[in-house]
């Protein structure tokens, strides 16, 4: 079997020894040169597969819209965006909020504030009042006045605003460096309410997982929650959102939803927030790239993580290459008749030169100080920006240089320099001072990596078409694993914790956070299959599940078990007891979980098409479909509307369709007018060829917490890593 050579980082993991009937071949040494920074699937125990078939070439992600993930809701429906506009309002505001505004001359009031504020935060102040005179509220973007060092002078702002422009309203965010703050101000949606910082309001609010910044004017008969589909391109769910709050001057945590989903994907998911009209977030579609909102409702509650079926993927294989068009028939029917093994996939170990899970076993033997160091070491294949700050601060050690050189987005790093700043050489304080949703995440990540050790070795061992004495399974009537878990098919993306970065790790993505903490209860409904069980057939293949290490959780009751304990003890770690007193880095501290060894995809379809041009899209996407039903004023510049890959320009503006953008507009470092084709830096391999050529297009449904990816690399027997997949081109 092909193993390849690991960096010096893995020395303390030691992959279990697993030798499966089916295993990739060696790769060209072209693409070992190019794979070599990431983490491949055999450093995390992904070996084996469940049909005896040979694979074939095919590419993943050539395009955006070849990877379409639709969330499915609690009662089974796939999420769709459908309509832009926003319904008629039956919530009606009993008052202007910019009436104040509209109703006198503020000239006086921007007088004092030149006592106050620089010429330009003067003049920002200006157009703002401006702008709400006009009468424009939905669209009305907050300003940010220039960075302010002096606490007392940020005070004496805030005040001016709270006795003089009561219509408006101001908070701190952080400003270009870790001692600087902004002061933001926004049209206040609620009007004169007293929404300060001793208002009844904020008290009652406590810890609700929302902002109650929408507005008070809200009708006793409707839901208080806005909820609506959310269609994004390239772009993780937390940083859509994050795009949008910004725009409505909300906080993040105003937004609820079920489950992230891919960055390197077109998808669609529902979220809710609290209080805000449709007609505020429909408004945006003209300014939002990548990103689109609609099919508005209002609702009595929130979402909250974990309340989705699953996931519905919609994935074409381009450039397929294979000895016959037999084997990719056979390979496709294979995979929807016996499913894939339920591996846990790249995403979940992060795609840097330093895996996640690595990181949660230096966390579990106890060793703060090198965990801290692996998480601020400088590691290969990170952008230019986050290698140089990593490589100044092992040169010189001066947090406050490296905080002002690190990005904002990798908030683990920050989160350690911040509190090495407050408390020198306290590097376990430090590793608490990082979200608990990431530093939790790091053991997941390593229970994770036993749980896919395990699996290989069952595969191996026992195969893949019967149960045996010893494997765990749930008792019947309680086969569901509807447990309240945080999860997402896809959850942990490639691209993560980043803006376009392949060697992060994301702490906004909430990958299968609550399946690690599973009801007492929960753990009576699995039990050890008996001869008994076996000789009266009372369980199949399907049942079987291994645990997720932890203190509520039991293991096989046959040599699988021993997988578990002996990979982890040659990582130096115990899973029935602590080295250390701190808890929450302890394994006996977690409950453990259960998941499903196989899994079969669900509603497979599939179906082989014939393309020439590589640019253009081989599948509809929800937008494209909206799009077409719209009357279009075409442009002079493109008389025919339509671009050559099938989407319209840039330039076309929709009459009706609350979009001036058909295609989702790209970043600088994309094709203009090519619709969602990769950025330069993702088409590794140049202009995608012509000629005819054959793809795959799959369709199916997955639970949650299952990852498409290992299903597409059963059908190919192939790696999944982007790197990988970069090279096909």
């Amino acid at each position: 079997m092909w193993l390849n050579s690991v960096s010096s980082c893995f020395l303390n993991l030691k992959p279990y020894s697993c030798y499966c009937s089916a295993t990739p071949p060696p790769p060209p040494t072209a693409v070992k040169a190019l794979t070599a920074m990431t983490t491949q699937e055999s450093d995390v125990g992904i070996f084996c597969y469940i049909s005896p078939l040979p694979g074939f070439r095919g590419i993943l992600k050539q395009r955006y819209s070849d990877f379409m993930v639709n969330e499915v809701d609690t009662e089974g429906n796939v999420v769709h965006l459908t309509n832009l506009e926003a319904p008629p309002e039956v919530v009606k505001e009993n008052g202007s909020k910019t009436g104040d505004a509209a109703s006198k001359d503020y000239s006086a009031e921007i007088e004092k504030f030149r006592c106050l504020a620089s010429g330009e935060d003067v003049e920002r102040l200006e157009a703002l009042i401006r702008e709400i005179n006009s009468g424009s509220e939905d669209g009305v973007m907050p300003i940010v006045l220039s960075p302010d060092y002096d606490k007392a002078h940020r005070t004496a702002v805030h005040n001016f605003f709270k006795e003089n422009l009561k219509f408006l309203v101001t908070d701190a965010v952080d400003g270009p460096d870790a001692s600087s703050k902004c002061i933001r101000v926004r049209l206040n949606s609620g009007g004169q309410n007293g929404r300060g910082r001793n208002s009844k309001k904020r008290k009652e609010r406590g810890d609700k997982p929302f902002d109650s910044r929408g507005t008070d004017d809200w009708s006793e008969h409707v839901g208080k929650f806005l909820r609506f589909h959310i269609f994004k391109e390239n772009k993780d769910t937390q940083e859509a959102l994050g795009v949008i709050g910004k725009m409505l001057g909300i906080q993040p945590r105003a937004f609820g939803f079920a489950g992230t989903k891919d960055k390197r994907a077109v998808s669609c998911q529902r979220v809710t927030v609290f209080k805000q009209f449709a007609s505020r977030l429909a408004a945006l579609n003209d300014r939002l790239i990548g990103i689109k909102v609609g099919d508005f409702c209002y609702v009595k509650e929130g979402l909250s993580l974990g309340q989705l079926l699953g996931n519905r993927f919609t994935i074409t294989l381009r450039g397929v290459v294979a000895d016959s068009e037999d084997i990719i028939q056979a390979s496709a029917n294979a995979l929807g008749k016996q499913g894939f093994v339920n591996y846990f996939g790249l995403q979940r170990f992060g795609s840097g030169s330093i895996p996640t899970h690595l990181i949660g076993a230096s966390l579990l033997r106890g060793e703060w100080k090198s965990t801290v160091s692996m998480m601020l070491e400088p590691r290969e294949g990170e952008r230019d920006v986050i290698t140089e700050a990593r490589k100044y601060y092992k040169e010189s050690n001066d947090i406050d240089g490296t905080l002002r050189k690190l990005p904002r987005y990798l908030v683990a790093e920050r989160a350690v320099l911040q509190c090495l700043k407050k408390c020198p050489g306290n590097y376990s304080q430090a590793l608490k001072a990082v979200p608990r949703t990431l530093r939790m995440m790091y053991v997941h990540s390593y229970q994770s990596y036993l749980w896919n050790h395990a699996a290989s070795m069952r595969v191996q061992k026992y195969g893949t078409d019967r149960v045996v004495v010893g494997d765990l399974v749930y008792c019947k009537g309680h086969e569901t694993e509807k447990v309240a878990g945080i999860v997402s098919s896809e959850c942990v993306d490639e691209n993560v914790n980043n803006e376009n970065c392949d060697d992060t790790f994301d702490p906004n993505h909430l990958d299968d956070i609550s399946e690690t903490n599973v009801p007492e209860a929960r753990v009576s409904l699995v039990k050890a299959v008996t001869a008994e069980d076996i000789d009266n057939g009372t369980y199949t293949i399907d049942d079987i599940v291994l645990p997720l290490p932890g203190s509520r959780v039991i293991f096989p009751e046959n040599d699988i078990a021993a997988v578990f304990h002996d990979l982890a003890k040659k990582d130096g770690i115990s899973l029935t007891e602590s080295v250390h007193n701190v808890k929450e880095f302890s394994i006996t501290n977690v409950t453990g979980s259960y998941r499903r060894v196989f899994q079969k995809p669900v509603d497979f379809e599939w179906d082989i098409l014939k393309y020439i041009d590589g640019n253009i899209p081989l599948v509809e996407t929800d937008f494209e479909k909206i799009a077409k039903t719209k009357p279009v004023n075409v442009n002079k510049e493109y008389p025919t509307g339509v671009s050559g890959d099938g989407s319209l320009h840039d330039s076309i503006k929709q009459s009706e369709c609350s979009v001036n953008d058909v295609q989702l507009l790209k970043k600088d470092n994309e094709v203009e007018g090519e619709g969602e084709k990769l950025p330069h830096d993702e088409s590794v391999g140049g202009p995608i060829p012509q000629g005819t050529q054959i793809a795959l297009k799959l369709s199916f449904t997955l639970p949650a917490s299952c990852y498409a990816t290992m299903a597409i690399r059963e059908l190919l027997k192939t790696s999944t890593s982007v790197a990988f997949h970069k090279t096909l081109n």
